[in-house]
């Protein structure tokens, strides 16, 4: 950034850096967030490319990029390059991986992969638009399809003929409901009552009042430690199941919410805790996803009723409804359109030096 007035502290105002060359590897990123949540965007991973193209599948790739090329997750997520808050995604054009659509993702968190992020399919349905990935997008609106780890997803992008706008929809995989009222004796807690909702990952959903709290108004940490506490004890008293893959057959996080589950066209607040204690400053897409299933299957809202969500870190607003039904497995299930505002704040090249002891990263919680 380069302000007018008055010399710069290393002598003459205006003066240019020097050119360098870093040794060592150089990550190129664009930076994005979707209601305060980060999405950093790595548009070309060769190893990945190289994988799709020999004919793996998205699964298959996901487990091949943790398995040999963790190190780049590990570099761009952590520190001192990212934080313990930090959010990302591979994009993997051609090949099996994407085979159908217009790009596929890989999606990245400190602690790992997931199977799917609502705020980064908005985010990348802009970032689709506007590098080139679509051909011809049309005006007023284009579709975007993208491949997840759970399946195909279409976001629906607003296009000027010159760039991409807000806001931004997309349209779920098929979301149902796992279990309602199960009741899971949490460590601290006692025996709360809990549903799980499938919304492309699994959640876990309680009012934060049966732990104690408000969402609005408890302390981050306390509402962090409570709903870890809830995730942990219902991954050792509940057997989740994928109609498709037990390889997305697994608890994501937890979602404590304000219990207004009843349709309203009053904002409900919640917040995510997911992965390793990780918060989503979003009201998280995959999460009102999941949580709209499970009005559904609850008949507390109807078809294209519309709710909006609200983050109680960010207050920042996503809508989403339920615009068709349909079967998955032996699950009755929903398409789930969530909108919410993607924005770019950047591009970023990151260099990691061989000699640098902390070159992939580390984790401070």
């Amino acid at each position: 950034v380069t302000q007018g007035g008055g010399d710069s502290a290393g002598g003459g105002a205006g003066r240019a850096l020097p050119p360098h060359s870093p040794s060592g590897a150089v990550l190129q990123t664009v930076e994005m967030h979707t209601g305060g949540e980060p999405l950093r965007i790595i548009p070309r991973l060769e190893a990945a490319e190289q994988a799709a193209a020999a004919g793996l599948s998205l699964l298959s790739l996901r487990r091949e990029v943790a398995a040999r090329h963790d190190h780049v997750r590990r570099a761009l997520m952590h520190e001192p390059r990212g934080h313990a808050a930090m959010y990302g995604a591979v994009v993997v054009r051609g090949g099996a991986a994407a085979e159908g659509a217009h790009l596929a993702a890989l999606f990245l968190h400190c602690a790992g992969y997931s199977a799917m992020c609502g705020h980064a399919v908005m985010a990348l349905g802009r970032f689709a638009l506007d590098y080139g990935l679509v051909p011809a997008p049309t005006r007023p609106e284009t579709a975007v399809r993208l491949r997840c780890p759970c399946g195909p997803v279409t976001a629906f992008v607003p296009w000027d003929g010159h760039r991409s706008r807000n806001p931004v929809r997309f349209h779920s995989v098929p979301a149902f409901a796992a279990a309602t009222d199960l009741p899971i004796d949490v460590p601290g807690h006692g025996k709360v009552v809990v549903d799980i909702g499938y919304g492309g990952t699994f959640y876990a959903f309680l009012s934060a009042q049966q732990l104690g709290l408000d969402v609005c108004s408890s302390k981050t940490r306390d509402l962090v430690s409570a709903a870890s506490a809830v995730t942990e004890a219902v991954k050792k008293q509940f057997k989740l199941h994928h109609p498709e893959s037990e390889d997305l057959a697994f608890l994501y996080g937890t979602i404590l919410t304000d219990g207004k589950d009843a349709f309203s066209e009053e904002p409900t607040t919640n917040i995510c805790v997911f992965a390793d204690e990780q918060v989503d400053r979003s009201p998280t897409g995959s999460g009102v996803t999941a949580r709209i299933a499970l009005q559904y299957h609850k008949g507390l809202i109807q078809l294209d009723q519309t709710r909006t969500f609200q983050s109680s870190t960010t207050g920042s607003l996503f809508t989403g409804k339920a615009v068709k039904a349909t079967k998955f497995g032996n699950y009755k299930a929903v398409i789930v359109e969530v909108s919410g505002e993607a924005f770019y704040t950047g591009t970023a090249t990151f260099t990691v030096e061989e000699e640098d002891p902390l070159k992939h990263g580390f984790f401070l919680k």
